[in-house]
């Protein structure tokens, strides 16, 4: 129960930095989406490509960081894990619902069936998320937050 709340906490992060990221229109936001969106974003005007480098920079610090950092205080701290597995496992799924969280909520429901994410002037663009990188996400997820979660594992027990 605590792993699910933890991995609640980790989505949270995300959908709060999400509705920022849009709050002032999605064409504002164009970090996540892909090239074509933000080369057409860039040419009506709504962004520049120093904006989504910056906007790359701060989404590193900003997803990334709740995993190398919070993730493991959560295990160790709250949970106790001192296992090399243990500790695996329990950072595997807490990161695993955040990913989730993120392929579901945010990829396939909140960008694909809503407008909240639509950027004027784009719609021939769409589908904003095409299949090959729906693909490279769930893999991302899936083997990303495995690697993640064995780092986390392997300087734990180092560590302590």
């Amino acid at each position: 129960m605590i792993i699910l709340m933890e991995g609640i906490v980790l989505c949270f992060i995300l959908l709060i930095f999400c509705v920022i990221g849009i709050a002032n229109g999605p064409e504002k936001f164009t970090v996540f989406y892909e090239k074509d969106v933000q080369d057409k974003a860039i040419k009506l005007g709504y962004t520049t490509k120093k904006t989504i480098k910056k906007q790359t920079i701060i989404s590193i610090i900003v997803l990334y960081l709740p995993c190398f950092v919070l993730v493991p205080l959560m295990v160790y701290y709250i949970n106790g894990a001192k296992e090399f597995a243990e500790i695996f496992i329990q950072s595997l799924l807490i990161m695993y619902i955040m990913g989730i969280f993120d392929r579901l909520f945010i990829d396939w429901y909140w960008v694909e069936h809503t407008k909240a994410w639509n950027i004027p002037n784009t719609e021939e663009l769409k589908p904003y998320i095409p299949k090959r990188m729906k693909i490279i996400k769930w893999l991302g997820t899936i083997i990303g937050f495995a690697i993640i979660s064995l780092i986390i594992a392997l300087v734990i027990t180092k560590l302590s």
